[in-house]
């Protein structure tokens, strides 16, 4: 298991420090050192890691307030000198909390706390009780859905945006739209290379867009309309 992760620090010598121990570590593999949190935000826009080794106090955006803003935060080890954050950085769920100075032992058993970690967050998720239901890892738990309440799928970078009917939030995983498209049933289809929609909840179809309700418009994408004007085709009466 490689644990891709990027070190956070705005004093020079304790990011160096941090780069140091996580290429002493043969499972970890650093991705970036950033020296802001402004920093770290713009490379994880378009970037995945699957842990941050963060600071907290830093200039301009603190390390526990970027941690706060993060749709779908990797696994967070705090570094610090100022042991009062411990008990707040535990409240973001934070795996560890080094306080400064640290060792390279110390680092260590953070690092194999990722390990746990994700070794946990790596299991299969549970296999689907029925046709109706499937189960997506969300953070850190497995939640059961039912199929039928799916709206629609939105594609989001690696992640998928899974929104559900009387929910305003989507449930966001770390899953590919090829995967959840061979999951879902018949009565779902991409119109988008963004977009998986549920058939039955479309409410109207406007030239290249498909009404899902009256805040939601998607596109149709020109690869999928083919496909969508056959199934339209089926459905269609009238002239």
């Amino acid at each position: 298991m490689t644990i891709r992760c990027i070190a956070i620090d705005d004093e020079p010598l304790a990011l160096q420090q941090i780069v140091a121990y996580i290429n002493k570590v043969p499972f970890l593999e650093l991705a970036a050192q950033c020296q802001s949190a402004l920093e770290a935000r713009k490379f994880l826009s378009d970037n995945v890691v699957d842990a941050i080794f963060c600071d907290i106090n830093m200039p301009d955006l603190n390390g526990m307030d970027f941690v706060k803003t993060l749709t779908a935060p990797p696994l967070i080890v705090f570094t610090t000198a100022y042991s009062e954050y411990a008990i707040e950085g535990f409240k973001v769920n934070a795996v560890d909390y080094l306080l400064k100075p640290f060792g390279l032992q110390d680092f260590q058993r953070a690092a194999n706390r990722l390990k746990e970690r994700m070794t946990i967050s790596a299991a299969p998720a549970a296999p689907a009780e029925a046709d109706d239901t499937l189960f997506l890892k969300t953070d850190y738990r497995i939640l059961k859905v039912n199929i039928p309440d799916i709206r629609y799928v939105e594609a989001m970078s690696e992640y998928l945006k899974v929104w559900l009917d009387g929910e305003a939030k989507p449930i966001i995983t770390l899953l590919s739209m090829k995967k959840m498209e061979e999951r879902l049933p018949a009565n779902f289809m991409r119109i988008h290379r963004s977009y998986i929609i549920n058939l039955d909840k479309i409410q109207e179809v406007n030239k290249n867009r498909v009404i899902m309700d009256a805040e939601t418009y998607l596109p149709i994408g020109d690869l999928y309309k083919e496909a969508f004007q056959a199934y339209l085709d089926t459905k269609f009466l009238g002239k």
